[in-house]
């Protein structure tokens, strides 16, 4: 092996070792241990490292060649501009659902009160309280629930963090929570079918409860619908993440469940349907 003195030299030791690993993680995991932004990760190939630099670097990269994933290395990911703390039991926030929280941020009213169903880590409730609050959106009554401890314990430490009041709930879907003027969640959709396919180091690292949907994807939405209106105050709103093959089963489900709700089906940067927003006429 040669001898790793600079930023080239030990990403190529890093490529060497971590092989099945693909080269942007490694580059995400090796930019952030060196406080480095994107570019100047690429900019600066010729930097020379510490010896405490190198060893911490080799320790990352021998576990993200074990099927780590970067973001649980580190112990956070980034979600919207907000450093996240995760932790494996947590799913690992996605910048796709960055979306959803700008679509119901540009619906959101001062004074709502907003429930983060399934909240994970806590991101979206992180982001749309600070988002929020540079619109001058206030006195928002903010919850956010999940059906594991682990969850709930990660997504807590977040909102301290980031000093976001939130009370926090432990339900599986919407069975004992209050009533709310909006409802945002990025549920469990991936179908069961889908495993033989999926990258292995979320397999290996993230929580299933998390990503499966059931065997055909939509088993969380068939029991949202049902509860739904029980949960929603007037004219309250729901924002849904789902699975781009998804969204003709779900048409069909909400035109047959709540046919008093507008529905509208929103695609994401990439053309692909993948978010939905009900609104209840009543």
């Amino acid at each position: 092996m040669s001898k790793i003195d600079t930023l080239k030299s030990l990403r190529i030791w890093a490529a060497e070792t971590a092989p099945e690993q693909r080269p942007e993680d490694i580059a995400f995991l090796l930019a952030e241990r060196l406080q480095l932004s994107p570019s100047e990760f690429q900019l600066k190939q010729d930097m020379e490292l510490t010896s405490q630099q190198i060893k911490q670097a080799q320790k990352d990269v021998r576990k993200l060649a074990k099927g780590i994933s970067p973001q649980y290395i580190l112990g956070y990911s980034w979600f919207f501009g907000y450093k996240i703390l995760v932790q494996r039991g947590v799913l690992i926030p996605r910048f796709e659902t960055e979306e959803l929280v700008e679509w119901a941020l540009a619906n959101l009213t001062s004074g709502d009160k907003v429930l983060d169903l399934g909240t994970g880590s806590g991101c979206i409730t992180v982001a749309l309280a600070k988002e929020a609050a540079k619109k001058q959106i206030t006195d928002l009554d903010l919850y956010a629930s999940d059906v594991t401890d682990a969850a709930l314990r990660t997504s807590e430490e977040n909102f301290l963090i980031h000093k976001v009041d939130v009370t926090i709930r432990k339900a599986n879907i919407l069975i004992g929570l209050e009533k709310f003027d909006k409802i945002i969640s990025n549920p469990p959709y991936i179908k069961e079918t889908e495993k033989d396919v999926m990258d292995q180091n979320v397999l290996q690292n993230e929580p299933q409860e998390a990503l499966f949907g059931g065997k055909n994807g939509i088993e969380f939405y068939q029991k949202f619908v049902k509860q739904v209106r029980d949960h929603l105050n007037s004219r309250g709103e729901f924002f849904l993440e789902f699975g781009f093959s998804e969204k003709e089963q779900l048409a069909d489900l909400f035109g047959r469940e709540l046919p008093d709700f507008t529905i509208e089906f929103k695609n994401d940067l990439a053309g692909k349907p993948r978010m939905v927003k009900g609104k209840w006429n009543k």
